[in-house]
């Protein structure tokens, strides 16, 4: 019985995991769990068609043991070409095969700027799919990936309103460019904390992300998101599990 992404006090250490091959996969996540990370983050997207199949995916899932398993299955990578309703029959296959936590894209079905769409049709199949994701025994993260910074108000705004249709965690990526919105986002970890009913994942990228990603938790954010190692597959934004390791152990997290 894999654990819940809900009702913890400790933050998930949450190897992503996007490569092409099932074998890939695999081992990420064998040497990922070895070295200590709490949780796994699986990105479909970067998957091969060829592997997404039942067998294949429960087998892969299967190597996590009872470690749960955040399922995203955006538009991005072998998915490009994909319509919105074949991407969200991806994330119930997701579910069948041992995911826990799986990704609703905050303008899915309905692209929109910040990922946040605001038209009423697709906000309530967004609604009625988290309702059927809940019932399937899931839990629901919504995501908003923005890639800029934004102020606190509006950082605020968009976690709301996915709380308000039925998300379990938020997830908002914005951006940081400069030490002063660095230093803002650090201050919206605190502002989410204080204003969310739900757990939330507030990150950034750019070129002043790395504190932020490495001590939000410490200020309520609930999972690292980190790699093992960097190589072909991954990139330099997340911090590195040992690292994340030594962080949680300093901060008593």
């Amino acid at each position: 019985m894999k654990k819940s992404f809900l009702n913890t006090n400790t933050p998930f250490i949450t190897e992503m995991v996007q490569v092409p091959t099932a074998k890939q996969a695999e081992l990420k996540i064998r040497n990922a769990i070895a070295d200590g990370a709490t949780a796994i983050g699986f990105q479909m997207g970067v998957l091969e068609k060829q592997y997404r199949t039942k067998e294949t995916l429960t087998s892969i899932f299967s190597v996590a043991e009872d470690k749960p398993i955040y399922f995203t299955n955006y538009r991005n990578g072998f998915n490009v070409g994909m319509g919105d309703e074949e991407l969200v029959d991806g994330l119930f296959f997701g579910l069948e095969c041992g995911a826990t936590l799986v990704d609703v894209m905050g303008d899915t079905f309905c692209p929109a700027p910040e990922e946040l769409t605001m038209d009423k049709t697709a906000i309530d199949k967004q609604i009625k799919l988290i309702d059927e994701i809940h019932k399937k025994g899931g839990e629901v993260l919504m995501s908003s990936h923005v890639y800029e910074y934004r102020a606190p108000e509006r950082v605020l705004e968009i976690a709301l309103e996915q709380q308000r249709r039925g998300a379990d965690i938020v997830k908002i990526v914005t951006g940081a460019n400069t030490q002063e919105e660095e230093l803002k986002n650090l201050e919206i970890c605190h502002l989410l904390k204080k204003e969310l009913n739900v757990p939330f994942l507030f990150l950034s990228g750019g070129k002043c992300s790395y504190l932020h990603r490495t001590i939000g938790p410490a200020l309520g954010v609930n999972m690292w998101l980190c790699f093992r190692e960097y190589d072909e597959t991954t990139y330099a934004g997340p911090p590195l599990l040992s690292n994340v390791l030594k962080i949680q152990q300093s901060l008593k997290l």
